[in-house]
């Protein structure tokens, strides 16, 4: 009710009392939609600061303010050291005027999305703070006096039309004769309790009231009041504090919840899709089978033969291996001797990480169970510390072809596309630089910065092989080759494609794709 009709009459006459005889000093904005006003009496500064932005609508009464050095624009300056001499509240609307010196008034419109502040000479518009809202350059003062008739002639014959005729009480008004029942009482009961709300509208107490997560404004008493005042402008001061404080609060607390439950699904979702690869390669065994047999048989095998029959060491069935035709049967199983191990290190891998992730859900559950309950913003904060919350960051700048990354002291460059790539490895790379790339598929070049005197560290070499992964047409594998050289190793042919590279020698390391935020 802070922008409601039977606040702003009340807060009308305070301001009256207070600012009669000072001048405006100062009109300004250095922030959208917010107008900041100071007025002086000679001794005293008076500042009214309207915002009348659409996360918070309202005025305020800062006991002092100061402005900005830059990006700070003068406003209104037609009513600069013009001294107030009254401040009117027009009927039944959510507006009032300060009028001043020469015929000038400020009419501040606290209409929901369409407030305003105009300025105005001999009751016309001449200027306006919010400027998309052209309409109201057509605003006349006449049309900001509203009549109602309160006669209970006319509330009883319109018993189905209270809130269209009675307008200016809002939803929480109607909330408080709700509570009271008062639908359900006969007229005359109706009558009474209606009288008697709009008398406390009239003579208020001003109430900050906590409902469930909200923070409500009332002229009228309800559950869960926090504190009252006799004084409007005290009150409007306190409320809009604790708003601003308390939506700080809850935007904070959603966006954690918010990252934290993405990060579990994600993390969900990425254990379950481990576990059936996990199951698929533990049951699948047939390198190692296919191995033992050709070396069980070896005399029934000839260097030439595309495949060969054996039977099963299990159940005597047939098992029909392909073989390369060029290799010895020695030859032949050492490759599916070799490609059983790597299977088994992916299998070691993946335990591994099955392992790792499920303990970060549970972290993560804890975590999210922790902010839940969370109360205010201080404790979100020192969570924050303990959660390892992180802001994303600050991106780079566009004109550079690749993402930059720190880990363990050391730069990691990954290029942003095709055409990046290749302006990444040919100009911004130097032949003591380690290139990485996602085996056999497109992606991104990646570069860890060599330093002077120093050998590239295993677990930098991971990390950056890890980002090449997940910059790769690889990203959703559980493992990943990439390869790995010194850029020195790396050259364009003419004519290539944007992006395509030879290189001469490399290294294959097996990781696992990593997402990082940038």
């Amino acid at each position: 009710m802070h922008n409601n009709y039977y606040f702003l009459r009340q807060l009308s006459v305070e301001l009256n009392n207070k600012i009669i005889g000072y001048s405006i000093v100062s009109c300004f904005s250095q922030e959208k939609d917010v107008l900041i006003m100071e007025l002086n009496n000679g001794s005293n500064s008076f500042f009214i600061k309207a915002n009348l932005s659409s996360g918070f609508l309202g005025l305020s009464f800062p006991a002092s303010f100061h402005r900005a050095r830059k990006n700070s624009i003068d406003l209104f300056n037609e009513v600069i050291l013009k001294k107030v001499k009254a401040v009117n509240q027009f009927e039944n609307e959510r507006s009032f005027s300060i009028a001043l010196e020469e015929n000038y008034a400020l009419v501040f419109k606290m209409h929901g999305n369409f407030a305003n502040v105009l300025l105005t000479k001999d009751g016309r518009v001449n200027e306006i703070f919010r400027n998309h809202l052209q309409t109201d350059f057509e605003i006349t003062y006449e049309s900001l006096n509203r009549q109602i008739d309160f006669s209970k002639e006319n509330f009883l014959k319109n018993d189905s039309q209270w809130r269209s005729i009675y307008f200016t009480f809002g939803k929480v008004v109607w909330d408080y004769l709700e509570e009271r029942n008062f639908e359900k009482l006969t007229n005359e009961s109706q009558w009474q309790l209606f009288n008697s709300t709009v008398g406390l509208l009239e003579n208020p107490t001003y109430y900050l009231i906590q409902k469930e997560e909200r923070l409500i404004f009332s002229l009228l008493p309800f559950e869960g009041i926090q504190a009252k005042w006799d004084d409007p402008i005290m009150a409007l001061n306190e409320f809009t504090d604790r708003l601003i404080h308390d939506l700080a609060f809850y935007r904070t607390k959603h966006t954690a919840l918010q990252q934290l439950r993405t990060k579990l699904k994600g993390g969900e979702n990425y254990l379950k899709k481990n576990k059936d690869k996990y199951n698929e390669l533990v049951n699948d065994r047939h390198n190692q089978l296919w191995a033992d047999l050709i070396m069980a048989n070896m005399h029934k095998i000839k260097t030439g033969q595309d495949k060969v029959v054996l039977s099963s060491f299990y159940d005597q069935s047939d098992v029909v291996i392909k073989l390369k035709r060029e290799l010895t049967p020695q030859k032949n199983a050492e490759i599916f001797y070799r490609k059983a191990k790597n299977k088994q290190i992916e299998i070691d891998k993946l335990k591994e990480a099955i392992s790792q992730k499920e303990n970060e859900i549970i972290k993560l559950d804890h975590e999210i169970g922790l902010v839940e309950v969370a109360v205010d913003l201080k404790e979100l904060k020192k969570m924050g510390l303990v959660l390892n919350i992180k802001n994303k960051s600050k991106s780079q700048p566009k004109n550079l072809p690749f993402h930059e990354f720190e880990f363990k002291g050391y730069k990691i460059l990954v290029g942003r596309n095709a055409e990046a790539n290749d302006k990444l490895t040919l100009k911004h790379a130097y032949k003591e630089d380690l290139w990485l790339h996602a085996k056999d598929v497109a992606g991104s070049h990646v570069l860890i910065k060599h330093q002077a005197g120093k050998q590239f560290p295993k677990e930098v070499i991971e990390y950056a092989a890890s980002l090449a992964a997940y910059n790769s047409k690889r990203k959703n594998e559980s493992l990943c080759p990439v390869a790995v050289t010194p850029k020195k190793y790396v050259r364009k042919r003419k004519g290539d494609p944007a992006g395509m590279v030879v290189v001469e020698r490399e290294e294959v390391i097996l990781v696992e794709p990593l997402s990082v935020n940038r």
